[in-house]
């Protein structure tokens, strides 16, 4: 893929004279560069530890330092088996961006065509919410750490203006004008910020140890004494630590924009994966054994507790120079919540599935239309909802909405399109493990997000919230169709059964063949 085609159209008209003149328009279509490698996308997902930072004070409040550590654990573990899903999904349209909401709108709309907008809207407002999450996180540690005495606010129509927000607004604008200069900027600012973000999360996992900060009295347990209201809670917590522990997919997401896809996008995928296990298991390990659970409950923001852990790890001048680090590394998964939310939307744009505004790349051939409404939402997020939970637990029903319907895509993509070249292929032997994630996910969202909101999660409000989104993005799908294409809606799409000219020669510059004998490669879990 080259950074700017162009297009020449032709109108032939005979004037009479015999002579026939002809005028050219010349139409420049804009690409998004294939710049990537596998180590960009693995860098762009060392922001997944920053979700976890945002989420981990809160699920210790539930269910103890234990039992966070354990839950956090599973709960990275499916993102895991997830990913090796979404390495066969991703290459099986190696030019679209979009990421999971593209493979269940792929997948689904040859049986009901509005799970393309429902999965499209519910995964980008999960991802562009990050930006308020994420800013309000580095807004309260700055004020924890140096400003502690500011405590001015003011506040007005459910608005709430105050440091730490007024901190992560400027963070905001920063992070979308960092985004609309261009992709290959955003990834030198994650190389940096990634390397200065892993070494506040090696003091955290293992500092307590060599300082003899980390006691095994400090890992307890908070679950409920009944087996059966313990099996909710843990059930409630995993659907909502899979906002953070999940998001490693973002990967895929990039598809069109690696160099080598056939070798960058799964190692990226997996590598990403593998880090992010590690981090998920270690940091509330190695944090909790340090601080307890009485101590990190006892925190109102549920964020501020880290600079305890660093002051007792290293001392006060140690703590300031991590948390600069930490701060840096929220910063750039909000870059990665950027990135990605914004593509996904343009993607699905492409695809006729939201209005065609946010289908433009800008002159520097980022989706800068759909960064801006990121930016725009995440404001006011930020001072409406004035808590990073509560803006978590709004994102998440989307967000596992678009899992659970690329998940059961990829069996639906087995069996209508089992002719349909994949460079990647899951291995049988993962299929039913494969299909557990599915039946364990739905669990998750029917008993986190609905049946015990209330009484083990942040409430069923939010939920609404989240499903107000998911309808706002089926009328975008309607008027796309009906007003600016002048269509009806058609419940059920007819869909191919073998790539377009363009995919064609995407999976030839792969070495995959398509004149009558699709290649088929090795097993993923083989290689």
């Amino acid at each position: 893929m080259v950074q700017a085609q162009t297009r020449k159209a032709v109108d032939v008209m005979d004037d009479g004279t015999g002579k026939v003149p002809t005028a050219q328009v010349e139409v420049e279509d804009r690409e998004l560069l294939q710049s990537m490698r596998w180590w960009d996308g693995f860098v762009v997902c060392l922001a997944n530890p920053g979700f976890l930072i945002a989420a981990l004070g809160g699920s210790v409040l539930a269910l103890g330092t234990a039992g966070a550590t354990v839950l956090w654990t599973a709960s990275v573990l499916f993102g895991f088996f997830q990913n090796l899903v979404y390495a066969e999904l991703a290459l099986m349209f190696p030019t679209k961006p979009g990421g999971i909401a593209l493979f269940a709108h792929e997948a689904w709309r040859k049986y009901f065509s509005l799970i393309g907008p429902i999965a499209t809207f519910g995964y980008w407002f999960a991802w562009s919410s990050v930006l308020a999450v994420n800013g309000l996180v580095v807004g309260t540690l700055v004020q924890a750490k140096w400003f502690a005495s500011t405590t001015w606010s003011a506040s007005g129509a459910h608005f709430l203006l105050n440091l730490p927000i007024f901190i992560g607004i400027g963070v905001i604008l920063f992070v979308w004008l960092f985004n609309v200069l261009g992709m290959r900027i955003g990834l030198w600012v994650g190389y940096v910020t990634g390397g200065l973000l892993i070494i506040p999360l090696l003091v955290l996992m293992f500092g307590g140890y060599f300082t003899g900060d980390w006691h095994s009295s400090s890992m307890t347990f908070s679950f409920p004494a009944s087996s059966g209201d313990a099996a909710l809670l843990a059930i409630t917590w995993m659907y909502f630590m899979g906002w953070s522990s999940y998001g490693f997919e973002a990967v895929a997401t990039f598809a069109p924009e690696y160099h080598e896809p056939k070798r960058d996008l799964p190692t990226g995928l997996i590598t990403a994966a593998v880090f992010s296990i590690l981090v998920y298991s270690l940091l509330p390990l190695g944090t909790g054994g340090v601080l307890g659970t009485k101590a990190i409950s006892s925190d109102p923001t549920a964020i501020a507790f880290y600079v305890g852990a660093f002051d007792r790890i290293l001392g006060s001048a140690g703590a300031d120079v991590m948390i600069a680090f930490m701060v840096a590394g929220l910063i750039l998964s909000m870059n990665t919540a950027t990135m990605d939310g914004s593509r996904a939307l343009y993607g699905v744009s492409r695809d006729g599935m939201t209005i065609k505004q946010f289908g433009v790349l800008s002159d520097r051939h980022v989706p800068a239309r759909a960064m801006t409404l990121d930016m725009v939402l995440n404001i006011w997020l930020l001072t409406f909802f004035h808590g990073a939970l509560p803006i978590i637990a709004a994102g998440n029903l989307g967000y596992f909405l678009a899992h659970i319907f690329a998940q059961s895509g990829f069996f639906l993509l087995r069996k209508d399109r089992a002719s349909w070249p994949r460079p990647y292929r899951l291995s049988g032997a993962l299929l039913p493990v494969a299909g557990f994630v599915l039946a364990a996910n739905i669990a998750f969202l029917v008993m986190g997000g609905w049946v015990e909101a209330n009484r083990y999660g942040y409430g069923l409000s939010k939920t609404l919230i989240g499903l107000a989104v998911v309808c706002i993005g089926v009328l975008a799908f309607v008027f796309r169709r009906v007003v600016q294409e002048h269509t009806s809606i058609h419940w059920r799409e007819s869909t191919p059964t073998m790539p377009d000219a363009e995919s064609t020669r995407a999976f030839e510059s792969m070495g995959v063949a398509l004149d009558g004998q699709v290649q088929r490669s090795a097993p993923l879990a083989a290689r």
